[in-house]
């Protein structure tokens, strides 16, 4: 099968696309058809080598880690899932990953795709989806009523955390450029905040919730805008345990993990039309490269999709 492997960290010339083995399935996995893959930060620190620490891969290694594809064959202890099921997924970050034709992932990984989203969209939602369900539900607890500040809201993560957060009657404030005001607008946002132009920290107060996707000054200037009691969740840096204990508010850290009932959550909200997704660029899987380059450029509405088949 063709794929998209790194065999030395570096963020320059380190992507090699070529044919490898189809993976061999345990007992406990699914063996998938990749029909798509999209693109998130995590693969291009993992190919430049900035997270070894924390996720020593055996190199080579495939990258990607958002898929959307069809059952090819199903390990013995596996129930939930027969060939031909169209089904999406996070898979574990430790394994190889979807930049690829064919991926195995654990059974319990797995979930069915959202029927009404074709694979392109669908390949968009799982870590983005994940993330923005556990930073919401599973670390904050937001409820009807309360306030929550989403930065960087036009991206792949914060788009579908503010759709979430409408969901359960939150008040939304989301940040991001001028141009995606209409978009964000659209999407539900309450309060939206151009941050080129505005001081957030200024405008912004009482705050529940406060969602980091973006890190450093940012977050920095987020305690200010929070009411006692509230959670700062970050995707990009530990929150600082001082600052939190300062403003009486709790700082947590989200390194997200698979979840097949979230995702199947995430699946009926789109099904019922409460979620969607916006697709920035689609690219082949031979120009990964081209895609880690848009993604790198900070400058993206939505998400970047690999299409494999």
């Amino acid at each position: 099968m063709k794929a998209v492997r790194i065999h030395a960290y570096g963020s320059e010339n380190t992507l090699k696309y070529e044919d490898i083995p189809t993976p061999k399935i345990a007992p406990d996995d699914v063996l998938v058809k990749v029909k798509a893959a999209s693109v998130n930060p995590v693969d291009w620190k993992i190919q430049a080598g900035y997270l070894q620490t924390i996720l020593p891969h055996q190199l080579p290694l495939t990258l990607g880690w958002d898929v959307s594809g069809v059952v090819e064959a199903v390990g013995p202890e596996v129930s939930d899932f027969q060939i031909g099921d169209e089904v999406y997924s996070r898979p574990n970050i430790a394994r190889n990953g979807t930049f690829a034709e064919f991926v195995a992932i654990k059974g319990r990984e797995l979930a069915k795709k959202p029927r009404k989203m074709d694979h392109l969209h669908a390949a968009g939602i799982p870590l983005a989806g994940l993330t923005a369900y556990q930073a919401l539900f599973q670390i904050s607890n937001l409820k009807a009523g309360q306030k929550v500040l989403i930065h960087a809201a036009a991206g792949g993560v914060g788009s579908l955390a503010v759709q979430m957060a409408k969901i359960v009657g939150a008040h939304v404030i989301g940040t991001a450029s001028e141009k995606n005001k209409a978009f964000l607008l659209e999407l539900g946002v309450d309060t939206f905040i151009d941050y080129r132009n505005e001081n957030f920290e200024e405008i912004v107060s009482d705050v529940d919730v406060v969602f980091d996707t973006v890190g450093g000054e940012t977050q920095d200037k987020s305690w200010q805008t929070m009411k006692e009691g509230g959670v700062l969740v970050s995707v990009v840096s530990p929150p600082s345990p001082d600052k939190a204990k300062e403003y009486n508010v709790k700082g947590e850290f989200l390194f997200i993990e698979p979840d097949a009932a979230q995702l199947t959550q995430i699946a009926q909200w789109i099904d019922e039309e409460k979620i969607h997704n916006h697709i920035e660029k689609i690219f082949p899987l031979d120009q990964v490269d081209q895609a880690f380059a848009l993604s790198q450029s900070g400058r993206v509405r939505g998400k970047i999709i690999i299409q494999v088949d």
